[in-house]
């Protein structure tokens, strides 16, 4: 009977580049380490250890014992493990565990929300909804204590929020660009009614951006957060209603500069914004009184969620 293939990790001492290898004994790795790091055979034999804390692992048994995925780093012939080297070489390996640890701990915060309460799907952001619709079903069903078939419908949910937002700003985008058509319509149809032998002065453009403003003005949000407002058709539907309250908070002048606009743009980017966070939370509002005046409970109950159904 073959023996079963362990996962591991393997990198030099001085280099951030890591390589994925399947080994079934010490003596494997040590070999498929040196290939793939391409250590010369005259620096041969190596020796591997922990990538956490330098402990040599040349013991079958022990190597054994490991989880899969254990991360090594290949010593070559005099070479010596070093803590300081996870200030360099190895700061792929704490980078990339608290990726996945904040990545592993945001879904879970955001599946407790939906657990407290429902109704905070309307308050999360895309990005947040996107993320619990790309946990696997069985993970989000053992963190909420629901079934498979009840994520499932969750999971549909979400999505339609998702998709509703994105149907939205598609709308607003296709009105907005009608209406700058008709503004170019009517600006061609005034300068053709213009007598010809009118004189005119030419006229400056006017640029409504801010290219002398300082870009570095002090605000609460993030740099996220700004990219997003500033990038973003209908920045107001993606943002979380905990974000969108930052921005109305802000001074329209602060907000103007942080961005590169003017003023008058900043302030229709706070209107629209103001005009999300409420429509949310009239929406939060009016499930509550539903839950309220039906059954009594503190959370809407997850067989009951109107997911399926759409407004008209």
């Amino acid at each position: 009977m073959a023996a079963r293939l362990k996962r591991c990790v393997v990198r030099r001492r001085d280099g951030p580049e890591q390589h994925g290898v399947a080994a079934s004994c010490l003596r494997e790795l040590r070999d498929k380490a040196c290939g793939v790091l391409a250590i010369d055979k005259a620096r041969e034999p190596i020796t591997l250890v922990l990538a956490e804390d330098g402990t040599i692992v040349d013991d079958e048994d022990y190597f054994l014992c490991l989880p899969s995925n254990t991360k090594f780093v290949a010593l070559a012939k005099d070479e010596k493990w070093s803590s300081k080297s996870l200030d360099s070489g190895t700061s792929w390996l704490s980078e990339s565990v608290d990726e996945v640890d904040s990545a592993a701990e945001k879904w879970k915060q955001l599946a407790r929300q939906l657990k407290d309460d429902l109704s905070n799907i309307i308050l999360m952001s895309e990005e947040d909804l996107q993320v619990l619709i790309d946990v696997p079903r069985s993970d989000l069903a053992e963190e909420l204590a629901q079934s498979d078939t009840k994520i499932q419908v969750l999971q549909d949910t979400l999505q339609q929020v998702l998709d509703r937002r994105e149907e939205e700003r598609q709308s607003r985008q296709l009105l907005q660009l009608y209406l700058e058509a008709l503004k170019t319509e009517d600006s061609i149809l005034s300068k053709v009614a213009e007598p010809e032998a009118a004189p005119r002065k030419e006229m400056d453009v006017v640029d409504t951006g801010t290219s002398s403003t300082d870009t570095s003005a002090t605000t609460a949000l993030s740099d996220q957060v700004l990219a997003a407002l500033k990038e973003k058709p209908a920045p107001e539907l993606c943002l979380d209603s905990q974000d969108l309250e930052l921005v109305l908070k802000e001074d329209a002048a602060a907000l103007a500069s942080a961005l590169g606009w003017d003023k008058q743009k900043a302030g229709a980017l706070q209107e629209a914004c103001d005009q999300e966070l409420s429509k949310r939370l009239k929406q939060v509002q009016t499930l509550h009184s539903l839950r309220s005046t039906s059954k009594g409970k503190k959370t809407l109950p997850w067989g009951d969620w109107p997911s399926a159904k759409r407004k008209k």
